[in-house]
Parts: C-alpha cells; sequence; structure tokens
C-alpha cells in the first residue's frame, strides 16, 4: 500500500546493512501480497468474508499480545490514534478488502486500494484547501487513468459493480486512518512504536470484529477440511495459518524492521512491489488473469500512486499549529511507520 516510511530518519544507505533491510522489506511486500490469494480460496469454500476477517485479526491479535503488555502506556498516550488504526486501518480497511476480493480479482481489488495515495491529497486540497504541487496532480490523474484500464471502463465496467464499490471503500479507510494518524498526538511528541500500534490495532479491530461477524455463527468445519486453489487441495488450516502468521505477524516484523533502514524513497518503491506480488500468485495459484490493457493500468496506478506519496511530503504545512495537518507528513500512516494491513 501507500509508503512505509522510516520513523528515526535513518536511511540504511550502503553496505550490508542496506541489502538486509531490502531482503526484508521484499519479504514483507511478498507475505502481505499473499493475504487475499489464501484468504480467496477459504471464502469460496463456505466461510464469510467478515469470519475471515476474524480469523485474521484475532489470531494475530493473541500473537501480539506480548507486544501490546509492553507497550501499554499508548493506551493513555496515542488513544485516537490506536482508535483509528482499529477500527479503520484494520478492520475497516480487511473487512471491505476480503469482501471484495469475493466477488472481483484479487489484483483489481488491492490495485483499487491504491487510490488512497490520491484520495489523501484531495483531502488536502478540497477539503482542508491547502495548495497540492503539480507532481501531485500528475500522480492523481495518472492513478485515476491507469485504474480506468484496470476496470475496464470502455466494455462498461468488468467486473462486479459492488465488489469495486468494497475495494473503493478499502482506499477510503486508509485515507480515513491516514487523516486520524496525523491528528493522534502532540507534533512535538516522540512516535509510538509501530509494533505497538500495530498490537493494540489488532486487539481493538478484533473486538469490533467480534461484534459485527459474530464468529459463534461461523461454519467451524470449513476449518477442518480442504480449500480448492485453481485445482488443487490444500489444507484450510494451512490457508489460515499463512494468513495469521505469514500475512499479518511476519509482514509486519519484517516490514518495520526494513523501513527503520530505508529511506522513504525506496521504501515507497518496495511497497508498490506488494500489488505486483498479489496479481502475480493470484495469477499463478488462482488462475486470476488480467488482460494486457488490465495489467498496463495497473503499472499506471503504482506510477499514479507513487508519485502522488511522493509529492504529498512536499505540501506546505500551514501556520504554525498544536498538532501535524493532514498531509505535511508522508500520508501512509506518518505516525506508525507501516502501512495498514491487507
Amino acid at each position: 500500500m501507500p509508503v512505509r516510511t522510516s520513523g528515526d530518519g535513518r536511511d540504511g544507505r550502503g553496505g550490508r546493512g542496506h541489502g538486509v533491510a531490502l531482503g526484508l522489506a521484499l519479504g514483507s511486500a511478498v507475505a502481505f501480497g499473499g493475504s487475499g490469494v489464501a484468504a480467496k480460496p477459504l471464502i469460496e469454500a463456505g466461510l464469510e468474508p467478515l469470519h475471515v476477517v476474524w480469523l485474521r485479526v484475532a489470531g494475530a491479535a493473541v500473537v501480539m499480545l506480548p507486544v501490546a503488555v509492553r507497550h501499554r502506556a499508548l493506551v493513555r498516550r496515542r488513544p485516537v490514534l490506536l482508535a483509528g488504526f482499529a477500527l479503520l486501518a484494520v478492520a475497516g480497511v480487511q473487512a471491505c478488502y476480503f469482501a471484495a476480493i469475493s466477488r472481483i480479482p484479487v489484483g483489481v481489488a488491492l490495485l483499487v486500494e491504491y487510490l488512497a495515495p490520491a484520495l489523501v491529497l484531495g483531502w488536502v486540497r478540497f477539503v482542508q484547501r491547502r495548495p497540492v504541487t503539480r507532481s501531485a496532480a500528475v500522480g492523481v490523474v495518472l492513478a485515476a487513468g491507469g485504474l480506468a484500464c484496470v476496470v475496464e471502463v470502455w466494455s462498461g465496467l468488468a467486473f462486479d459493480a459492488l465488489g469495486l464499490v468494497l475495494a473503493l471503500g478499502a482506499a477510503c479507510c486508509q485515507v480515513g486512518y491516514f487523516v486520524l494518524s496525523d491528528h493522534g498526538g502532540d507534533a512535538e511528541e516522540a512516535a509510538p512504536d509501530p509494533l505497538g500500534v500495530i498490537a493494540y490495532g489488532l486487539l481493538g479491530g478484533a473486538l469490533v470484529l467480534t461484534v459485527v461477524a459474530r464468529p459463534w455463527e461461523m461454519e467451524w468445519s470449513v476449518l477442518g477440511g480442504d480449500a480448492a486453489m485453481n485445482g488443487t487441495r490444500v489444507p484450510a488450516v494451512l490457508l489460515l495459518g499463512w494468513i495469521v502468521l505469514i500475512a499479518t505477524v511476519l509482514a509486519y516484523a519484517t516490514g518495520v524492521l526494513a523501513v527503520r533502514r530505508l529511506s522513504p524513497q525506496v521504501a515507497g518503491v518496495v511497497a508498490c512491489l506488494e500489488a505486483v506480488v498479489a496479481t502475480v500468485l493470484a495469477w499463478v495459484l488462482l488462475g486470476e488473469h488480467l488482460s494486457a490493457p488490465q495489467v498496463i493500468g495497473g503499472a499506471v496506478v503504482l506510477t499514479g500512486a507513487y508519485v502522488a506519496q511522493r509529492a504529498a511530503r512536499a505540501v506546505p504545512a500551514p501556520a504554525p499549529a498544536p498538532v501535524a495537518a493532514g498531509g505535511a507528513h508522508p500520508p501512509a500512516a506518518a505516525h506508525t511507520g507501516e502501512s495498514p494491513p491487507r
């Protein structure tokens, strides 16, 4: 998703450390990109999208519980940020994304989410009424034009309209989180540890999703059987284990370690690989083939998202204010160093 930014300003340029950081970032992108590919067979096997989301979030929350205990002071220091992460970045983004992939290809859903940086700039320009750079406008135009190719507007939208709306809803949830994260505390206060924010976001998201998803009504028997992955039978519990341990816990752990050692520019390029990984995996493992115009459109979407993301850092902050204004920092989870999970 949007660029993951370094929390301590180190860029890790040069040497062995830079190579390790790049490896960790690539591993994180692969892990994140595989979440939809592993979730879709479970949905097609009979689980509701919300139930798969609940299993992912609740499972990861249990694993991350020791981290939450270690950073328990965050509940007092950054309640707004934690609430925003739980409600929007965890519950909102994942519920919309998993519901979307139940109706449209994984790659298309994720590419639609890449409108988030452009939407953040729209918030800055039209809601906060602050100027944006020319390159920001170019990024928005590229993202919108690429999306038109991805959804094949000339065919009257080639995909399920509700699925596209749900994917757009995931992008809007990201925007809401980015805005909240920029107002999550005093601008002069040290940024909280991103793993602590993630841990509490997962815990809060699990509580919210428990009420919404009602897991006691889940078809638990599905987890004891197999799920079809493009004709190949795979144990459902193995797919769930990938979603929880690899696509969530490991993905965040490696991502946080990587972005603290990479410059925002490099991290942004690597973050864009997540959509590429998801599309390729869905193509190979699920048989979800995209046409040539859709592949080209996807590349344009990622280019536009990256340009818009970089342009957001150039937007000047307004006159002195007690808190950081939206767009003054990179919109991608400026306070946490991480983008919302997919």
